[in-house]
């Protein structure tokens, strides 16, 4: 009885080493199953494309709150940060970028960093994404006449034309009864959202001789590229830059400036000025689907819908 007992206990020993074995090996294969998919799945993200929800109707009526889009970072390339202290509020941005398809374009959707998380000086915050059209972009001049963008490098038509239109067609005293901005902030104070311009969208390089209204619109640029600050010395008839006067200043970024097609309903650079290159994300193509808001149905007629 013994041996019999011995060589049952023997065999499922056996029995047992082998199942183990088995289940070790299974186990180990769906580890690095799973391992290959979260490197796959965040190379795509970081390297290739990622997707944002669109929360307000300052795109409408292309983009619509709740539309989930598709980021292409393959075409100016993706951004590689090289120090992640990321703080509230913001601070430098240190990154550089993969070798990109092609140069952004006018009309192109991007979504990109909002430059002014504290409403004060330009600063990168992460997560804190907007999403706009590129109106114009570095080394273009771009006006607004009475209500209708217009940019010297590009003859067709900028944004959506009939809500501009209606921006036109609307008297100041009806935008500011609606408690509508009139004002366009940060620019020279003749300057309205209906009347603004001519103005300069700086390139990498440019050299620039400062006049009084050119302090006013490059301050924070000059200020995030040198830590200093810019006015103008009405005593000298000059600006000055970190308290010495200069004659000329050369740009060390490119910027673009951005718009909402809903002019009538959007905060942009009309109001918080440029947005430098090293902010934007990539460019919007597609929408992968869209949920509304309230009823929580799905829109099938805006599924895949590309742009």
């Amino acid at each position: 009885m013994m041996l019999i007992a011995f060589v049952v206990l023997e065999k499922h020993s056996i029995w047992c080493n082998r199942h183990r074995k088995k289940l070790l090996v299974a186990v180990s294969a769906l580890l690095c199953i799973y391992t290959v998919y979260l490197l796959v799945h965040y190379t795509i993200l970081i390297l290739v494309a990622d997707q944002f929800v669109i929360p307000t109707s300052s795109m409408m009526p292309t983009l619509i709150p709740g539309d989930r889009v598709i980021i292409d970072k393959t075409i100016m390339g993706a951004r590689i940060y090289t120090d992640f202290n990321f703080k509230k509020g913001g601070q430098r941005l240190q990154c550089f970028r993969t070798k990109g398809r092609c140069t952004l374009q006018h009309n192109d959707i991007v979504v990109f960093n909002f430059p002014r998380p504290e409403w004060n000086d330009i600063c990168f915050e992460i997560n804190n994404v907007w999403c706009k059209r590129i109106l114009a972009l570095p080394g273009d001049t771009l006006y607004v006449e009475n209500g209708i963008y217009r940019n010297n490098n590009y003859d067709g038509t900028l944004g959506v034309i009939e809500n501009q239109e209606k921006l036109s067609a609307t008297p100041d005293s009806v935008l500011m009864a609606r408690g509508e901005f009139i004002t366009a902030w940060l620019m020279p104070e003749q300057w309205t959202v209906k009347n603004m311009g001519p103005y300069y969208i700086p390139r990498k390089g440019d050299v620039i001789k400062f006049r009084p209204n050119d302090v006013t619109l490059y301050h924070d640029i000059v200020k995030k590229e040198t830590g200093k600050e810019l006015i103008w010395n009405w005593e000298v008839d000059s600006a000055m830059l970190g308290g010495r006067t200069i004659a000329n200043y050369i740009f060390k970024d490119n910027y673009f400036f951005m718009g909402g097609d809903n002019v009538l309903g959007s905060v942009d650079s009309r109001f918080w000025g440029l947005v430098p290159e090293d902010y934007v994300v990539g460019v919007v193509k597609m929408i992968s689907y869209s949920r509304d808001k309230e009823t929580k149905k799905i829109r099938w007629d805006r599924m895949l819908k590309r742009l």
